[in-house]
Order: structure tokens, then C-alpha cells, then sequence
């Protein structure tokens, strides 16, 4: 059987993804704010700590994506290739050391929530919209002091978040909260009703390459909604750091286990 993801079929093309590495190029509204540190806790699985420092800092991107495989066959088939998400992210503490991790996050496409399975992002369907950015100005705005862009966040029919940035200058970077190695856990529960996880690992990924453009911070304003079926809300905007815009290129290659989990603690 041939395919690196489900399903696995004779011929292998069935497969919901292809095998690394994944190339990305795209763009990125973060927004960064500070919320309650007891919030940020909660999302933070043995055997994971609160940073030591500005614990309660969270930051939501919205990414507009364009990816492919080594084969680049994606590119000539767009459907394949284009997908957009939105995702939150903390920082956290292993062993002294200091990571990122993505909390919450949604796409609108199945094979990017394939690829979350297997990178350990907590990937759910949602639909997410941003103002593109284009160099002729008469639908959109352009990269540069006076832009405007909004984005939006919708889950299970209910807008969740929503935000308006306007670019004020350029930046040294497009914020902290998501500048670390990721930590992130892997697990399948157990088939057994009632029984633990049956594979429970905390790993590190991050970008095997990244190249970016210049990056431009503004001014800001997020909202926050309440949803039967999420609890993003909970991380309440109590400060807002700043927004930022980017244009990226990344390259994923794989990860590193951190930790082998007992099952209890998955």
C-alpha cells in the first residue's frame, strides 16, 4: 500500500497529502494581545509550563497560503495549492526552554488538516477571510503606511473573531508569541471505550527554511465572540500589543520527539 497519509491505496494518488517537504508561501495578519495567564494555563498539557516571561501574551494570524510538494504539481492545479487559516498561539515552557505552540486553529481545506494531524496542530474546519494586499490600489490596499486590511474568523456558522489593522510603519519583526520552536502534542485515543490514549508524544517542529519580506506594524482592534462550539473567548483581550503584516516563505521538513507520554498523561 502506497501513500504517505490516509488513505493508502495501490497506486499511492488517493493520499490526502504527500510526504515532505511542504513549501508555503503566504500572507500574515497577526494580531498580539495579553490576556490572563490562568487562560493561557489551561491550554497547556503536561508536561508544558507557562513562559516565564509575559505569560499571558497570545497572538491570532490569519494566513492566506499558497503550498505545494517537492513535485510542485499542486501549482498547476489550484485547488490543491490555495487554502487559508487562522490560528492562536501561545508561548510555553519545556525544560527551561522557551516554545510556541498553536492552541487552537482552523482551515478550509482537508488536506491542511491532514497535515495538522500529523505536525500535532489542533486542526478544525472554520472559515476565514483577509483584505489582499495588490500594487494596483483600486480594490485593495497596498503593503505601506495608510493599508487597511480586515480579517475574519467564523466557525460552525458563528463569527468568532474579526480585526482591522492599519499599517503604520515598518517593523523589525511581525511579533514574539510565534517566534519559538513549536511544541506540540500527538496523540490517538484508544479504541476501547474508556481506554487511554493509545499513542501520546510531545514534539518539536518548526520551519526547515524561512524567508520574509519586510514586515509592517499598525495599529489594531480585535473582537472576541462567544460560540457554543468554541472557547476562544476565553482567552479574553485584555491588552493589545500590536498588529502586524507579512509576506512569507516557508519550508517544513519534519520534527523531533520531546517526549514519549504514559498514557494517563496524554
Amino acid at each position: 500500500m502506497k501513500g504517505f497519509f490516509y488513505p493508502r491505496t495501490a497506486g499511492g494518488a488517493s493520499s490526502l497529502i504527500p510526504s515532505p517537504p511542504w513549501y508555503y508561501s503566504g500572507d500574515l495578519l497577526t494580531v498580539e494581545y495579553r490576556t490572563d495567564p490562568a487562560r493561557v494555563a489551561e491550554l497547556l498539557p503536561a508536561p508544558l509550563e507557562l513562559a516565564p516571561e509575559d505569560p499571558g501574551a497570545v497572538a491570532i494570524i490569519w494566513a492566506d497560503w499558497q503550498s505545494c510538494s517537492s513535485s510542485r504539481a499542486e501549482l498547476l492545479d489550484p485547488v490543491r495549492s490555495q487554502y487559508k487559516e487562522a490560528f492562536v498561539v501561545v508561548r510555553c515552557s519545556f525544560e527551561g526552554q522557551v516554545f510556541s505552540r498553536c492552541v487552537y486553529i482552523w482551515v478550509d481545506k482537508d488536506f491542511a488538516i491532514a497535515r495538522g494531524l500529523h505536525q500535532g496542530y489542533p486542526k478544525k474546519l472554520g472559515s476565514m477571510w483577509q483584505t489582499r494586499p495588490h500594487p494596483f490600489g483600486q480594490a485593495a490596499p497596498q503593503i505601506a503606511a495608510g493599508g487597511m486590511f480586515g480579517a475574519t474568523l467564523a466557525a460552525a456558522d458563528r463569527r468568532i473573531a474579526e480585526a482591522v489593522l492599519t499599517l503604520r510603519a515598518p517593523s523589525d519583526s511581525n511579533g514574539f508569541v510565534n517566534g519559538h520552536p513549536m511544541a506540540h502534542h500527538r496523540f490517538y485515543p484508544g479504541i476501547e471505550r474508556g481506554a487511554p490514549d493509545a499513542y501520546a508524544e510531545l514534539i518539536r517542529s518548526g520551519a526547515a527554511s524561512f524567508d520574509g519580506g519586510q514586515a509592517w506594524a499598525g495599529d489594531v482592534e480585535l473582537r472576541l465572540f462567544e460560540s457554543p462550539t468554541e472557547e476562544l473567548s476565553r482567552l479574553t483581550v485584555d491588552e493589545v500589543i500590536g498588529g502586524y503584516y507579512r509576506q512569507v516563505g516557508v519550508v517544513w521538513d519534519g520534527g523531533s520527539t520531546l517526549a514519549h507520554l504514559a498514557k494517563e498523561d496524554g
